[in-house]
């Protein structure tokens, strides 16, 4: 069974209108309210550490290149302000993506040379040099060296189970990590029974399982102080809705009949559930499923404000204090 989760626990590929790359909105927007957290925990760890290459490791980096070569991006910009700050010369980058076997890899590498060439038109001449890796394969298990990373990120990756293990993690990582997770408040998104009921047979529904834990962020604090490896540095609580922003949304703006939100969201939550819900059920039952799901969402969205409970945590591993 856990080689069958690792198999099938992906996003959708690609990069047409249902892509995960191109409806993952939500993603997107829980990536910039904690962009400001990110950005601080790297700049504190290279002014006190300043190291030759720095090594940050993103993990569950999808194929959304925008969402996970954005966050790098960032994250490169906020440390070549403190290079400049503190007079240094060119600083080395080697970034490490990594997610499941199975997750489109291809997307992401093709756009690898545009991010390339714009990093070095947004940093200039004085910009060193930035090695992109991929590394498929499960964060419950060891991915990379003793003591090799410096910074690690992550966004709504950890909370899905491939297989219930003790993380390899604090073993690789030299200092710092920041880590959002959807909060266990959050409006549960998929009401199976309330929109599979009389469709799908009763076995297949009784044996389907979304492999998430959601914790709260007393759970957090609780998991860290038991497992002994980082100190928690900040915690932070946010919402976001589950509307499309007013960015994302420009076409639509001035159209109140649209029902753009709903397509969008139900595009995004296919984006992320459809290749599980196909391993299980099969492929015939995907069009007819959505079709009663965006129902619900209409009515959902209409006459509640529905929102995911976001926790992020900055934390530094033991010994490595900044």
């Amino acid at each position: 069974m856990v080689l069958e989760v690792k198999q099938v626990l992906r996003m959708k590929e690609g990069t047409d209108e249902t892509s995960y790359g191109k409806t993952s909105y939500i993603q997107k927007q829980v990536l910039s309210l904690t962009k400001s957290i990110k950005e601080k925990a790297i700049m504190d760890f290279y002014c006190k550490e300043q190291p030759t290459t720095l090594c940050i490791a993103d993990l569950g980096c999808s194929s959304a290149e925008l969402n996970t070569l954005g966050v790098v991006s960032e994250l490169i910009d906020a440390t070549e302000k403190a290079r400049r700050q503190l007079g240094n010369g060119h600083q080395e980058y080697q970034v490490y993506l990594n997610d499941l076997p199975w997750n489109d890899f291809n997307t992401i590498f093709r756009s690898l040379e545009s991010f390339e060439d714009n990093l070095k038109k947004q940093m200039g001449n004085n910009f060193g040099h930035c090695f992109v890796n991929g590394v498929p394969g499960s964060f419950f298990g060891r991915l990379f060296p003793t003591k090799h990373l410096h910074f690690v990120h992550s966004s709504y990756s950890l909370m899905w189970l491939s297989q219930i293990s003790k993380v390899e993690l604090p073993k690789s990582l030299s200092s710092i990590m920041v880590v959002t997770i959807k909060n266990h408040r959050s409006r549960r998104v998929f009401p199976l029974k309330q929109f599979m009921q009389g469709f799908i047979e009763e076995a297949k529904l009784h044996t389907f399982n979304i492999p998430q834990y959601t914790p709260s962020a007393e759970e957090i604090s609780f998991i860290m102080e038991k497992e002994g490896s980082f100190n928690l540095n900040q915690v932070h609580i946010s919402e976001i809705g589950w509307e499309a922003n007013e960015h994302y949304n420009n076409n639509n703006i001035n159209d109140p009949s649209s029902s753009f939100d709903h397509y969008d969201f139900v595009k995004c939550m296919r984006s992320v559930a459809e290749p599980l819900l196909v391993s299980h059920f099969g492929e015939t039952i995907i069009e007819e499923l959505f079709k009663r799901y965006m129902e619900i969402v209409k009515v959902s969205m209409a006459n509640e404000k529905n929102v995911f409970v976001n926790v992020t945590v900055s934390l530094t591993r033991k010994g490595c204090s900044i």
